[in-house]
This record gives C-alpha cells, sequence and structure tokens, in this order.
C-alpha cells in the first residue's frame, strides 16, 4: 500500500497549537532547598546534570579547595585579638610548608622548637585558647575573633591566647602543657564541605599534655552563621568551660547537657554526672 502527499502544503490552524506549552510538573524536592545548603533537588539535563548545576558543583569545590591551600592572614587576626584587650602570641608546628602539613599530619601536633622555647609558664593556670588555622585558614579568619568575643560575653576570658599555624587539634595539648594551663580550647579550621568551606570547631580538652586522644575532648563543631551560630556556640562552649573546671574533667566523661531544661529548683550544672 503506498500513500501519497497532498500536493498542496498543509495549513495549520493558529487554534491547534498551544500558545504556551505546558509547564513541567514541580519537582517535589524543590520546596527543601530552601532550608538547607545540602546539594539536592538538582534537576536533569538528559541523562545528566543541568550545565548551571555542574558549575556551582565546580565552584563548591574550588572554594573547598581555596580553603585548605590559602594562608591565615596572621598579623590580620592579631591585630583583630589586640582590638578586643588580648595580648596574643604566636605559634606555629612543625610542619615547615603547607605540603608537609597535609602530608604529615604528625608535625601538626608537635611544637617547633623555637615557639616550645618562646612559650613560658603563666602564673595561676587557667585557660589556654589557642586559634589555630586547621585544615580551613578563612573560618579561622573569619570567625575565631567574634567568637571570642562571644565568649568574652558569656564569661569565658581566657589566661593566654596563641594564634597557631599549620596546626592540628592536637598543637593545644602541648601548648597547653607549655604554659601550664588547667584547660585548652582549641578554635580551628575544619576540614572543608562544599557547602561549608568555613566551618570553625571547637575542641575543649581538660589537664593539657602530650599523648591525650580525641576521647577527652569535648568538642562543637561546625561554628559559622549558617551553621551553629556564634552566640550559641559561645553559650555552650560557656557551659562547657564551668563544668569542666567543675568536675575536673573533660571528653566522654562530660556529658553535653547545655541545653536540658532545668528541672524545678535545679540548675543544669547541678545534676550529678552521667
Amino acid at each position: 500500500m503506498t500513500r501519497t502527499l497532498p500536493d498542496q502544503p498543509v495549513h495549520w490552524d493558529a487554534g491547534d497549537v498551544p500558545a504556551h506549552p505546558p509547564a513541567p510538573p514541580a519537582d517535589p524536592w524543590s520546596a527543601l532547598r530552601r532550608h538547607t545548603p545540602a546539594r539536592i533537588s538538582l534537576g536533569r539535563a538528559g541523562t545528566s546534570l543541568p550545565t548551571h548545576e555542574v558549575l556551582r558543583f565546580a565552584a563548591a569545590h574550588a572554594g573547598a579547595r581555596d580553603a585548605v591551600h590559602l594562608p591565615l592572614d596572621v598579623e590580620a587576626l592579631l591585630g583583630d585579638l589586640r582590638a578586643q584587650g588580648l595580648a596574643p602570641l604566636r605559634a606555629t608546628s612543625r610542619a615547615g610548608s603547607r605540603v608537609e602539613y597535609l602530608t604529615r599530619p604528625d608535625l601538626g601536633r608537635q611544637l617547633a622548637p623555637a615557639s616550645r622555647d618562646a612559650l613560658e609558664p603563666a602564673a595561676g593556670g587557667g585557660l589556654c585558647i589557642v586559634v589555630g588555622d586547621g585544615l580551613s585558614a578563612i573560618a579561622a579568619q573569619r570567625h575565631a575573633a567574634p567568637l571570642l568575643a562571644e565568649l568574652a560575653r558569656a564569661g569565658v576570658v581566657a589566661d593566654r591566647v596563641v594564634v597557631a599555624t599549620q596546626a592540628r587539634v592536637a598543637l593545644g595539648d602541648e601548648i597547653g602543657e607549655r604554659v601550664g594551663a588547667a584547660m585548652a580550647l582549641v578554635l580551628i579550621g575544619e576540614r572543608p564541605g562544599l557547602s561549608s568551606p568555613d566551618s570553625l570547631g571547637a575542641y575543649l580538652t581538660w589537664a593539657p599534655r602530650v599523648g591525650r586522644v580525641d576521647s577527652e575532648r569535648n568538642c562543637v563543631s561546625n561554628i559559622r552563621p549558617e551553621g551553629l551560630p556564634l552566640a550559641q556556640a559561645a553559650a555552650r562552649l560557656a557551659w562547657l568551660v564551668g563544668e569542666s573546671r567543675r568536675r575536673r574533667v573533660s571528653g566522654i566523661a562530660l556529658k553535653d547537657d547545655s541545653e536540658v531544661p532545668a528541672l524545678a529548683g535545679h540548675s543544669p550544672s547541678a545534676l550529678p554526672p552521667t
């Protein structure tokens, strides 16, 4: 059977073609995007991601890499701390470069000999706060000084403040031991994520000394405006510092009950340790 094409062109009536094609159905996940920076509801173009999502991923990945490799502006940070009436000291780890810091984590946990010699015990011990670049110098650059201001408003005052470069968390143990501190609070840039290149972590250790392990610390993480706001982080840290001083412990021996509602006639700090 054969078909012949019409001799005359076919004319379509304008009413046969919709002026605006129907919109695609709404993505039920898209409403959740306003509640989280997580990479959800990305959409697709064929079997791949849309171009704008590929570009967003590349930009986020570049931001995370920059956070790891950009150096801390120590002088600017020292100036911010001095403006608060503090007298910060400087220290560095045994990692001589950023490459060595990233490939030799053990060196980032040890004070350089010159820094060890420069740190002297403080009279009365007390609290030593160490601000370290860690794996995100921009986190320390942006949030450390404002967090210290919030801590001061919450009643937490440091006897010593030390700004440390090429630092790992455990560097605070040697610094705290060297200055004779009863407690060490390390504020350090955390490993960046694709949506959080400037997350600051806080690690509290009672009786710091070389050889302490992570189970002997209390950690408050994701401190940044888009995560745990600085005022809330300061309130939680103030509670932990007070309880650590009262109980003379930290880590798994000190449960964070800062958000436990107070019982009638009692405060969370008056409850027995669990």
